[in-house]
């Protein structure tokens, strides 16, 4: 019955007989509850009722005052009329009850005007029985489940709305609805829904609020389900894309590597915003270079050729395996394409395979149709060559960072039907924008690791230099991708007398800086060695100059570091001919020992401060190593990381160390594999040592008398020598440096005097005595009688100098052996 025929009847009559049957029914009583005379005479007036009648009804009104009570009735069509109900006696002539006269008004609760309020109101309303039947509903939640009232009154909701099969139909699952209808009817408690769903008519899924609340009756009985709800899609895709900019903002730029980046920005937006996600870059932003094109540039190409970029990154809903690809693939963009013309112009471009609410294949839907946003000049573009490609939309948004431009980024649609909007394409050129910025951070980023490791390796040791006291294997690796390279190296020097010296060191901090001052560092310490000063003197003065270069970068500049400039070094000097291993360091990790009879230990010695403290001082350390002894001198990146301390890391590194391992570049790698982690944040370099020691057959000594006239028997001793190691063709040349060398010594030396000669890669003389005064090279004049002398050794010998001693100097030369003839 429609409100106009309940509005025309509010008042009705009927007669119930003293059985409680109806025995007489007025028009009005089908004007208000919809039964004719036929439908209600005979029937038990309880019939009419929509609950359980009141006590008493209708017999014991009759014996009382008028009585008069809120019941509610039953229409025709299945819903509930609330009337106030008044029973009246009926009496014959001779005083018999004939039953009674029943009276029926309809209760009006409210105005008319509140009727008609609650029907136009633009929010869904409606009224269910705890059975989930309806009993009303306004036009809004009609155009809403796509029926009018009609249509749904008296019928429960799943007989006109089947579940459908939430794995065929996701988007048309309403079931979390009705349950919490049920759940309501159930508690009589409130509760509140926002559900996502399509509703019938419409391809486009709608966010709705919803609230239900139970509706009691004066006992307090839960009578019915009341909801209401609204469309509030526009606020919930909004509040969608704020999301998706929050997780960019923590998802995208995580790391300094470009194609990392590129696969951020592209797995970011799947599935939430679009399908499908592509990121094209130039060739040269990849290998972090500048871009190739100027906006002008790529406006002529846009013209006239093709522009190639290459596709850096792609992912899609549809598969999880659409991944960036191993290596990046060359993709062209054809002249006057859409992506060439957004890279010429700098402008975005929303292409939709159909126009919206002019007969396409898709409209705008409720929540989408009151979008605010205003669409910029141009958009959208509606191209229905899209659909070829299984496409509904696609937005195409030029990467632009610094007025550079880097490449083009397409979100395309193709699993929903909804359109892009114009807040889709602020999305898509926001999450654009923060993309370019982290790809040319890490494009930036790359070009300066790149010079600095370029700097490095030219700076670090190239080649390990011949010699015979050690083998040595050696390991150099940089911090992984996404960390600065740092300032560890390492080093291997030749020192006279068959020596050699090991360093380690590292330079605090990264970047070119660490680099371009550990190379300064390096060659200091060349330098030093040169000299051949103890370890403990040579860290002393490198302290000095780490003082000196701090106070040199105080101005302001592009390499001035942001804190203290400062570093650690580890100095060692092996004699295989005394087979003693001197070591002292500037606060290095010193290194390990592992014997030939596999005992492991750190050296014992005290490590000093680090350089660029300053007056403070530094010890060395003497130690005696058995021939065939292990050194692994290491950079605290291979012992330290997030995972572990450092303590922890050296006997890990201890434990790895394999003392009879045939082959130590084998031992190296072994021990690059087993410490380092796969993500490094820290430089590492290994330097590995096995000790030699020189075969006292082939080292010869000769106390010398400090006498000129020893310099005779000097000579013949050393002639002998030669003649015994097989050596006669050195023999003039040794016996005129020799000469040389011990009649300096008796001139101008302080006893005692002493010769050595040593057989080694090459021909070792050195004289040593007692004084610290040391010659120098000078050009004679021509009426000099002397400073000849070591001019002409100097010109004779591979080369020659002065080593200072605790008691005294020591002068030495070395002479090149020819190579022995194969047998």
């Amino acid at each position: 019955m429609d409100m106009a025929g309940k509005q025309d009847a509010r008042t009705a009559a009927l007669v119930v007989g003293p059985d409680g049957v109806v025995s007489g029914w007025s028009e009005s009583g089908r004007l208000l509850l919809g039964w004719t005379a036929e439908d209600a005479v005979g029937r038990p007036v309880t019939d009419l009722l929509a609950a359980p009648p009141p006590p008493g009804f209708p017999e014991s009104y009759g014996s009382g005052p008028d009585h008069t009570e809120l019941i509610p009735l039953r229409h025709r069509d299945g819903s509930t009329v609330d009337a106030l109900v008044s029973a009246h006696p009926l009496f014959g002539a001779d005083g018999r009850a004939l039953g009674h006269a029943v009276t029926v008004h309809l209760w009006e609760r409210r105005p008319v005007i509140a009727d008609l309020a609650f029907e136009q109101c633009p929010f869904a309303l409606g009224v269910y029985d705890p059975e989930l039947r309806f009993l009303w509903i306004n036009a809004s939640s009609g155009r809403v489940i796509a029926h009018s009232e009609e249509q749904v009154l008296g019928k429960k909701y799943r007989e006109l709305f089947p579940e459908f099969d939430r794995e065929l139909f996701p988007e048309r699952d309403d079931k979390p609805y009705t349950d919490q209808l049920a759940e309501v009817a159930r508690t009589g408690e409130p509760a509140r829904l926002i559900t996502v769903f399509h509703p019938l008519g419409s391809d486009y899924a709608n966010a709705w609020a919803t609230s239900m609340w139970p509706v009691r009756d004066a006992e307090g009985r839960v009578r019915a389900v009341a909801n209401w709800g609204f469309d509030m899609s526009a606020e919930y895709w909004a509040r969608q894309r704020l999301l998706i900019l929050n997780e960019a903002s923590s998802g995208i730029g995580r790391t300094l590597d470009v194609l990392g980046t590129a696969q951020e920005l592209a797995t970011t937006p799947v599935p939430g915003f679009a399908d499908r996600v592509t990121v094209d870059l130039f060739d040269e932003v990849l290998h972090g270079e500048e871009p190739p094109l100027s906006p002008s540039s790529a406006s002529a190409s846009a013209s006239g050729e093709a522009i190639t970029l290459s596709r850096a990154a792609q992912h899609s809903a549809k598969c999880d395996t659409d991944r960036a690809p191993v290596r990046p693939m060359p993709v062209s963009h054809a002249p006057g394409s859409v992506a060439t013309r957004c890279m010429a112009t700098g402008r975005s471009t929303v292409q939709l395979a159909a126009e919206p609410g002019h007969g396409g294949e898709w409209a705008f839907g409720p929540g989408l149709a009151a979008d605010p946003a205003h669409w910029p000049p141009g958009n959208p573009l509606i191209d229905e060559s899209i659909a070829a490609d299984g496409l509904t939309g696609r937005i195409t948004v030029p990467l632009r960072a610094r007025g550079a431009l880097l490449g083009v980024v397409e979100f395309s649609r193709s699993d929903r039907p909804e359109a892009f909007t114009a807040d889709d394409l602020i999305l898509a050129e926001e999450l654009t924008a923060k993309a370019a910025v982290a790809i040319d951070n890490a494009r930036r980023y790359s070009r300066e690791r790149t010079t600095a490791l370029t700097l490095q390796r030219s700076l670090l040791l190239q080649q390990l230099p011949s010699q015979e006291a050690l083998e040595v294997a050696s390991r150099y690796l940089p911090a992984g991708t996404g960390a600065e390279v740092g300032g560890d190296w390492f080093d291997v020097i030749p020192l006279s007398g068959a020596r050699v010296a090991l360093v380690v060191g590292d330079v605090v901090g990264h970047g070119l800086y660490a680099s371009a001052s550990m190379g300064r560092l390096r060659m200091a310490v060349r330098t030093l060695a040169d000299v051949d000063l103890p370890p403990d003197e040579l860290l002393t003065h490198l302290d000095d100059l780490v003082i000196h270069l701090a106070s040199d970068l105080q101005p302001a500049g592009r390499f001035q570091p942001t804190g203290e400039f400062g570093a650690t070094c580890l100095y060692t000097v092996y004699d295989p001919v005394s087979r003693r291993f001197t070591l002292a360091s500037a606060g290095h990790p010193l290194p390990l020992l592992i014997s030939p009879d596999g005992t492991r230990t750190p050296a014992p010695a005290q490590p000093g401060p680090p350089l660029g403290i300053g007056g403070l001082p530094f010890e060395a350390t003497e130690l005696e190593l058995p021939e065939g002894s292990l050194l692994a001198l290491y950079t605290d990146g291979l012992v330290e990381s997030r995972e572990r301390d450092v303590d922890q890391g050296i006997a890990d590194l201890l434990r790895v160390l394999n003392h009879s391992a045939t082959s130590l570049e084998g031992l190296c790698d072994t021990v690059m594999d087993a410490m380092l982690p796969e993500r490094r944040t820290d430089d590492a370099a290994l330097l590995l040592a096995r000790t030699h020691a020189l075969d006292p057959r082939h080292v010869a000594d000769w106390d010398v008398v400090p006498d000129p006239a020893q310099v005779p028997r000097a000579r013949k001793f050393t002639l002998d020598q030669l003649e015994a190691w097989g050596l006669e063709e050195a023999s003039f040349v040794t016996e005129l440096v020799v000469s040389e060398l011990v009649t300096n010594a008796i001139r101008y030396g302080e006893p005692p005097i002493r010769l050595r000669l040593i057989r080694d890669a090459s021909l070792i003389c050195e004289v040593s005595d007692a004084s610290n005064t040391a010659p120098h090279l000078r050009r004679a004049r021509a009426f000099d009688e002397g400073g000849r002398g070591l001019l002409l050794v100097a010109q004779l010998t591979q080369g020659w100098g002065t080593r200072h001693t605790t008691d005294g100097k020591t002068i030495w030369c070395a002479q090149a052996l020819a190579e022995p003839e194969p047998r």
